[in-house]
């Protein structure tokens, strides 16, 4: 039972986008009043709101004028990186609960979270902050060898891109600058070869605890996009354990107050690599779907409550059944292949399987499907989980036999 108070609550929420759904179901559920900003109207998010206002997110400026009118108790978003600044600074000249407008700045620009992870001896790729093509021609000459380029402050690897040649650097530049935001420059880095994880976890007054590791697989045509993460709390080849101790390092090193966190790593030659780290969950429904799962913690619950300035449970126990299941993240592929969508195959199974979460597919017969040039362009995916991994092992097998697009 709610009182007359939270029902009045109204809470903003920056974005829009199908993956803020399951957090404004959940402030629904508590009673609460939703206004869903974002910049396009046919956000997916907004039929699920109370009301919502059509604006750039990331004008931080024009947000605040429309924020003021609705007054709102909190303002929030999850697997959302671009609506981190803006939050932080509505929510600071509101009065509001939020990480701080430092912690947001440094959760989304990729060159302080180079500086701030050398600096503290994490380990750190070779990096060069580039904002002319010179200067970026001058960097590769300097390194000699394979570099990735990407924006400071982008999200869903837009403007990603592997760096071999110097015709590379040429080529790709523009595209990688145009999607930085606050400031038009780029990073070139080291490019780290190894396998690639993923870490989400929770920060509260006790500090952060990682919850949820995926090992991730990409597209055989583009290395910088995953089709797969597989979520498992031990490995039998990598050390889990010291995976979360690093990542529990940099949160509580860097200040961060509260909040979801969701990061990267690659590991080469016996060390963790921190690619990047958000203050906010995985997307895809990482956050809102596989890290209860895996872990048995209700994250929206804490996010929820500590964002409204409520009192919390500030001590996270991971449950020890959750902890013994398997879940997975897969993206559906054509095999490289591009063409005309002929038929899709079997997704009968993916509705009717009980240990798959949620699914989507992004593409009908007569589409046109070309390979994805970043995550966004990915044609679907399935959520999906065992109780341990034979059970989620039977299952992937399943979808990879009964569905299929054909081209």
């Amino acid at each position: 039972m709610y009182t007359a108070r939270e029902q009045s609550e109204s809470v903003i929420i920056l974005a829009g986008t199908k993956w803020q759904v399951p957090l404004i179901q959940r402030l629904k559920e508590k009673g609460h009043r939703v206004i869903v900003f974002n910049l396009f109207p046919d956000s997916p998010a907004f039929p699920y709101a109370d009301e919502y206002c059509i604006v750039d997110i990331t004008d931080k400026e024009k947000c605040l004028q429309l924020a003021v009118e609705y007054a709102p108790k909190a303002i929030m978003s999850d697997e959302c990186d671009i609506a981190v600044p803006t939050i932080a600074f509505l929510s600071e000249k509101m009065g509001l609960e939020s990480i701080g407008m430092e912690m947001g700045e440094l959760y989304t620009d990729k060159y302080k979270m180079r500086v701030f992870g050398q600096k503290h001896g994490f380990g750190t790729p070779l990096f060069y902050k580039c904002s002319q093509l010179q200067d970026a021609m001058e960097a590769f000459h300097s390194f000699g060898k394979k570099m990735i380029m990407k924006p400071l402050d982008a999200n869903s690897s837009r403007g990603v891109h592997s760096i071999n040649h110097e015709e590379d650097v040429r080529f790709y530049f523009e595209d990688s600058i145009s999607f930085s935001k606050k400031e038009k420059s780029i990073l070139l880095e080291e490019y780290i070869e190894g396998t690639e994880f993923t870490v989400d976890g929770i920060k509260t007054a006790n500090g952060h605890i990682s919850l949820a590791i995926s090992e991730k697989r990409h597209y055989r045509y583009n290395e910088n996009i995953a089709c797969s993460l597989y979520f498992s709390c031990t490995s039998e080849v990598y050390d889990y354990d010291r995976l979360r101790e690093i990542n529990n390092r940099f949160v509580e090193l860097s200040g961060l107050p509260f909040g979801l966190t969701h990061a990267e790593y690659k590991y080469r030659d016996g060390k963790y690599y921190l690619m990047e780290i958000g203050a906010r969950g995985g997307g895809n429904l990482i956050s809102a779907y596989i890290v209860p799962l895996v872990s048995g913690v209700d994250v929206y619950d804490y996010l929820i409550d500590k964002t409204l300035g409520k009192r919390c449970k500030e001590n996270i126990v991971v449950s020890e059944k959750a902890m013994k299941r398997r879940a997975v993240l897969n993206f559906f592929d054509t095999n490289g292949k591009e063409g005309i969508v002929k038929e899709i195959q079997g997704e009968d199974y993916l509705r009717e399987c009980r240990n798959i979460v949620d699914y989507a597919v992004y593409c009908k017969k007569g589409d046109d499907i070309l390979n994805a040039n970043d995550d966004s362009k990915r044609i679907g995916y399935y959520i999906a989980y065992g109780e341990n991994a034979e059970e989620l092992n039977h299952i992937i097998h399943e979808v990879e036999t009964r569905f299929r697009i054909v081209l």
